[in-house]
């Protein structure tokens, strides 16, 4: 097995203690395989490798900061992307070409969204959910703007907010309950940042295509939730990061406070995978994957560079550290 982390400045792969930069490029966003190909969604464009990420060659979207791809279940071709400024891509023949579905971005809600800095920036689509079932069921999560939810392959869009939060991080669907979805929230809305109390900012599900959502992060701090994966593999284990706002992050005075949950049983309750070194952790984490090579465990990188292993059982192991701050991490063969 192979790890390669999504770093600040571009994609390293790890084998052994020595990490190798293998793609130069800002904002490594995502890293996911699909159908044998390893795609990275970086700040210009999407990029694929045919060889587990010796080499990559930029398939398109070099005008756009692009922040999730996912293939479509079922389909040997069919792959999407969605972007910053906030859109969604298609392509048909495995991601050697890109097509905008502009319906998406045409939508009256679009006007609105958008990243409340100042000055402003463009609301981005992050999070991205295909149906395993039906193909035209698709959901995008936008920060700050909501969940785009489609039934007919993007031709019509409508807008839901977990407990009216529009500030959208990452969405996972339960691997083995059909209907079931998790998503991560922040405290950003549209044209200011909300009180940073329960019920704002954390993990929210829906057991029914997203259509009603109920908070499952209650009692859960630090509350602004982000990284965020779920194991293919029974207990289908749900492991989410969080820290306190938007810009924690190792420089401030006592670090980042970050932590790593862990539920088994669809948010209803959690349990810290944190170590005593990291409770909290003084490092941000950003980076998230499920570790295949260890049931239960998953693989974390941080704004120093670091990636860890760390098992079901919370223990931490070093992989690599001297990294740019690690944004995405991917498992391959």
């Amino acid at each position: 097995m192979r790890i390669l982390a999504g770093t600040s400045k571009g994609v390293f792969t790890i084998d052994g203690d020595t990490p190798s930069p293998v793609l130069e490029s800002g904002g490594v966003r995502d890293l996911t395989p699909v159908n044998g190909r390893l795609f990275a969604g970086t700040g210009a464009g999407v990029f694929v490798s045919d060889d587990n990420g010796d080499t990559w060659t930029c398939t398109g979207m070099t005008d756009r900061e692009v922040w999730q791809i996912r293939g479509q279940p079922g389909s040997d071709s069919v792959v999407y992307a969605v972007c910053q400024p906030a859109g969604l891509f298609r392509s048909e023949d495995g991601g050697d070409s890109w097509s905008e579905i502009e319906a998406f971005a045409a939508v009256p809600e679009a006007a609105d969204w958008c990243v409340p800095l100042d000055p402003p920036l463009p609301g981005r689509a992050r999070a991205l959910v295909i149906d395993e079932h039906d193909p035209k069921k698709l959901w995008v999560g936008v920060e700050v703007g909501g969940i785009m939810r489609t039934t007919d392959g993007g031709e019509t869009w409508q807008l839901d907010r977990p407990g009216d939060n529009p500030d959208l991080h990452m969405m996972f669907p339960h691997p083995q309950d059909e209907g079931v979805l998790f998503a991560s929230t922040g405290y950003g809305r549209e044209d200011h940042i909300a009180e940073e109390i329960e019920g704002n900012a954390g993990v929210f599900r829906s057991d029914d295509y997203g259509e009603t959502w109920s908070y499952a992060w209650k009692g859960i701090t630090p509350r602004y939730s982000r990284p965020m994966c779920i194991d293919q593999r029974a207990p289908y284990a749900l492991t989410v990061a969080s820290a306190p706002t938007a810009f924690s992050n190792y420089k401030e005075d006592g670090g980042s406070n970050a932590m790593l949950f862990r539920s088994v049983d669809q948010g209803a309750s959690w349990h810290s995978l944190c170590d005593q070194a990291h409770s909290p952790s003084s490092a941000n984490f950003h980076g998230l994957t499920v570790d295949p090579e260890h049931p239960g465990g998953v693989v974390v990188g941080t704004d120093t560079g670091e990636v860890w292993r760390v098992s079901d059982s919370a223990e931490w192991t070093s992989v690599s550290d001297g990294l740019p701050a690690v944004l995405s991490l991917a498992v391959v063969a």
